[in-house]
């Protein structure tokens, strides 16, 4: 465990970005999957900005890398292009 107090500090502040960073990870992966598993072209279309935002979000604090931001974007702007 931490000796000094700035390492102890640092574990608490590690501990609860951690948790804030967990979170908004799993909530924009919710959304992902929820945009997958639309069928209607409408519904999808309404989706995919909000999608497409939590992703650059998620990227502009490094929680996910910017190129894996960018290559869920395109994948879930694929999949809404081609619903009918």
């Amino acid at each position: 465990m931490a000796n000094h107090a700035s390492a102890e500090k640092r574990a608490r502040q590690s501990a609860k970005r951690r948790l804030h960073n967990k979170y908004y990870a799993r909530t924009t992966r919710n959304a992902i999957k929820a945009l997958r598993n639309t069928t209607e072209k409408e519904a999808a279309t309404a989706l995919l900005p909000k999608v497409s935002s939590m992703l650059d979000k998620l990227a502009k604090i490094n929680v996910i890398h910017k190129n894996k931001a960018a290559n869920l974007k395109s994948g879930i702007a694929a999949y809404v292009n081609k619903l009918a």
